[in-house]
């Protein structure tokens, strides 16, 4: 007697390929969201931080403009 309630192996395989086939442009539509959405927030975050990172380096310029500008203003004198 042979018990029908199990799947062969052919016909197990067969299905799996059958769902990954009908399942596969969710998967990549889903993936491609995915992706898009954290290339957005690694960018948002990248901006933020390297426009801290320029503030920081565009005070220091400033005052290192301001102090040459002071030790040129005290040699003309």
């Amino acid at each position: 007697m042979s018990d029908t309630s199990e799947p062969s192996p052919s016909k197990s395989q067969d299905l799996k390929a059958r769902f990954k086939q009908m399942t596969q442009p969710l998967v990549d539509s889903l993936d491609s969201r995915l992706s898009a959405q954290v290339d957005k927030r690694v960018d948002q975050r990248v901006d933020e931080t390297l426009k801290d990172r320029l503030s920081f380096i565009e005070r220091a310029v400033a005052d290192l403009d301001r102090a040459v500008h002071d030790l040129q203003d005290r040699l003309k004198e």
